[in-house]
């Protein structure tokens, strides 16, 4: 992948963190989770999935299933900037008059599935990818995970099904932000060794910076599929990555700012100073 590609990249993330960051007010959204996976989303509809606003009904296309359905601020960022919804839209965000809403919605072009239930869109992506299958038909089908949802059980049933039936036209990508919530994973049910855990269920694994472009690319692109084999890719990020003042803290996963604050987070997030936030977290216990 060549500088200019990677800038251009770098710049259309940068946009995308902007639509979440006004999205964490009046309302609300889950901003950390959101920006830990935007360069993960802005990277597969720009440079891997074949899908597009055109060919949204092609039963030929490329499907993506955003499992982890609260970070879906991330993925309407993307669909605004391609094209697939006016970005205007955005401003209705959590509004009865609109789909904008804390999950992925049916409604909104190029959202596949509703999801919110953790750990249910595997199963799904499955399927898709059994049907594409069966069909003949070479379509590419990715479902992101948060590592979290790794905790329930359907999630680890449907990968033995995914193997069992050989889904090498799957991919599994892991938003890898090492938090559930307001806790960090490891310390509340430990999920590393997490590539030994996706081998035993005899995956194809491959782990990498989140944040890279060059080891997105090179993880989506380069990888050797095995024949027969799920593709697994773990990616580590960064919850709240770009807002130092948020990033990988436990109580800011979701956050309703104050306009004011989210004007201060757009200019921390350009390189300015450190924004001064008030507003209350949202604590489970």
């Amino acid at each position: 992948m060549n500088k200019n590609k990677i800038e251009e990249l770098e710049l259309l993330s940068t946009c995308v963190r902007e639509h979440i960051i006004t999205m964490s007010a009046d309302g609300g959204c889950f901003i950390g989770a959101s920006l830990s996976c935007a360069d993960l989303i802005v990277y597969l509809y720009s440079e891997f999935l074949n899908v597009n606003p055109e060919n949204l009904t092609d039963p030929e296309r490329d499907y993506l299933f955003l499992s982890k359905g609260h970070d879906v601020p991330a993925l309407y960022g993307t669909l605004a900037e391609l094209g697939f919804i006016d970005k205007k839209r955005l401003q209705n965000h959590l509004s009865t008059g609109d789909s904008i809403y804390w999950h992925p919605n049916r409604n909104i072009p190029g959202i596949e599935f509703h999801s919110g239930s953790l750990g249910h869109l595997p199963s799904i992506a499955i399927g898709v990818a059994l049907d594409c299958k069966m069909r003949n038909q070479t379509n590419r089908v990715v479902v992101i995970v948060g590592d979290g949802e790794m905790n329930e059980g359907t999630f680890w049933e449907a990968l033995l099904v995914a193997n069992a039936y050989k889904l090498d036209n799957l991919i599994i990508l892991v938003d890898r932000n090492h938090f559930q919530a307001n806790i960090r994973t490891e310390d509340l049910i430990p999920l590393e060794s997490l590539e030994k855990k996706f081998e035993a269920f005899n995956c194809n694994v491959n782990r990498i910076n989140g944040h890279d472009f060059e080891e997105i690319d090179e993880a989506f692109k380069g990888q050797k599929t095995i024949a027969g084999k799920v593709n697994v890719i773990v990616a580590d990020t960064i919850r709240g990555k770009g807002l130092p003042s948020i990033e990988a803290r436990a109580d800011r996963w979701f956050c309703n700012f104050t306009r004011e604050e989210t004007e201060a987070l757009l200019g921390e997030l350009h390189g300015e100073v450190k924004a001064n936030l008030e507003s209350e977290t949202l604590i489970v216990r």
